[in-house]
């Protein structure tokens, strides 16, 4: 007998639920779009215009609705962890955007909540589930490069507008929150989680009480180190490397490719230059895909639990160990 689809609601109609959730779930048989909410009732019929379900106008509404199974959560990332709360004391299993919540103590509150009433807690960090990177874990872990010395992670982009929800302190949270995340949790999936903070600085922008950009320098006990960077003040970069003893291994469009590109993995050895290219996939097709097998059947995956809770505690340690700049 065939499962019934996983019905799922949205809380908010961000520009990512536009352009790369909302098509990844409405490709999936899996899944049935039930219901989109926003503060205004007008904006949610815009999505649904496009992407099927009803609009909600009120997020406490969809909530309260008996045919939604399951919750995507793409709101700023301060109001994450109050509305996942609110969403898993409704019973509702939750997708939700990174970061899962600001401080590891909000995380740790969540995830075991989250337990303690048998739902499913998901962190939408959808690169992870890219293929690519586990092809480069293979690479190092065949010896590839070498002994591995260090890794350098770099994820930046261009200044948005100046309303950009990322330059709002009560809500967006700045640089660290939105896309230091991507550098630091590279650095947990290559090195693993005994990470400690050397240094790290953060460009703080005293006008708009945000910070705008940071790195933070990383060690394991056995001596290797991880560079990260980040910013939204830079031209567009996307990648990260891993130098070992007699190679290096770089990712060139690591965390945001479109699902059309085919990656390519560029080795570096002293008298060899190798290029692989991969298939192309689409990273949140497989986040929604790992969703539905983690509700429906159960199946584990690398976006919730202890591995949410280690990320949110290095976050902590860089911001705290941070000097603001200037």
């Amino acid at each position: 007998m065939k499962a019934s689809p996983l019905r799922i609601g949205v809380l908010g109609c961000a520009g990512i639920a536009w352009r790369r959730m909302l098509p990844a779930i409405a490709a999936n048989p899996a899944v049935t779009l039930t219901a989109v909410a926003s503060r205004s009732e007008e904006k949610a019929r815009r999505f649904t215009d496009r992407f099927g379900g009803e609009p909600v106008e009120g997020y406490e509404r969809l909530l309260e609705r008996p045919d939604v199974d399951a919750v995507y959560v793409p709101l700023p990332a301060l109001l994450h962890a109050g509305w996942i709360e609110r969403a898993l004391l409704a019973g509702k299993h939750v997708l939700s955007e990174k970061p899962l919540a600001t401080t590891a103590k909000q995380a740790t509150a969540l995830v075991d909540l989250a337990r303690e009433r048998g739902l499913v807690l998901l962190e939408s960090f959808m690169f992870l589930t890219h293929s690519q990177h586990a092809r480069v874990r293979e690479l190092v872990a065949d010896g590839v490069i070498g002994e591995l010395r260090s890794l350098t992670a770099e994820f930046a982009f261009p200044a948005k507008a100046t309303d950009d929800i990322r330059y709002l302190p009560d809500v967006g949270g700045g640089a660290l929150t939105d896309i230091g995340v991507y550098p630091v949790r590279t650095a947990l999936l290559h090195l693993g989680p005994q990470l400690d903070v050397l240094g790290a600085t953060l460009h703080h922008d005293p006008a708009r009480a945000v910070d705008l950009g940071g790195s933070a320098l990383l060690a394991r006990a056995d001596g290797v180190t991880a560079h990260l960077t980040w910013g939204m003040e830079h031209s567009y970069r996307s990648r990260y490397a891993l130098w070992g003893s007699s190679g290096r291994i770089s990712a060139q469009w690591a965390y945001t490719p479109p699902p059309t590109h085919s990656p390519v993995l560029r080795i570096e050895r002293q008298d060899h230059l190798q290029e692989l290219t991969l298939p192309a996939e689409d990273q949140f097709g497989n986040v929604v895909a790992a969703f539905v097998a983690r509700v429906v059947d159960g199946v584990p995956s690398g976006l919730e639990g202890e591995s949410v809770l280690t990320q949110a505690g290095l976050v902590d340690r860089v911001r705290e160990r941070a000097l603001l700049r200037p």
